[in-house]
């Protein structure tokens, strides 16, 4: 069985009080039953951590070796300027998927570009949660 991590960087834990107007009014409780329904539904094992701390984010990254067979990560501010977090991704070599729920590219100037991604196999934004759904579908799929 497929295991897969997903990280959930700062502030996701608000969910369904912060900016309803980008994020929606579902709260982090129901992102993380809906990934576990995904997860069930996939067949495959997850694991879900979310930390408004780069370096608890860094260092489940890092575990992931050895562990993991993808991960999906919504690095959320972290994206715009964390080489921590890239240079962990991209030493693990774990295949990985970044994930937002809104669109960065419709927001303000600096969250259009994300230093994370470039350890990533992909970007996929401004689906909300279904961004995780479809992650999930890729890494699941991978040799």
């Amino acid at each position: 069985m497929k295991k897969i991590l997903v990280l959930n960087g700062p502030n996701i834990n608000l969910l369904g009080i912060r900016e309803k107007n980008i994020y929606g009014r579902q709260d982090y409780a129901s992102l993380c039953e809906y990934i576990q329904a995904t997860a069930d539904h996939l067949g495959v094992e997850v694991k879900m951590l979310q930390s408004n701390y780069e370096g608890d984010i860094v260092t489940a990254i890092q575990e992931a070796y050895g562990h993991y067979d993808g991960i999906v990560i919504n690095p959320a501010a972290l994206t715009h300027y964390s080489v921590a977090v890239l240079d962990a991704l991209k030493g693990v070599n774990i295949p990985a998927i970044e994930v937002h729920i809104s669109n960065i590219h419709q927001r303000e100037e600096f969250r259009h570009h994300s230093v994370t991604v470039a350890g990533c196999v992909g970007q996929i934004c401004g689906l909300g949660f279904a961004g995780y759904a479809l992650a999930m579908q890729y890494l699941a799929a991978q040799d």
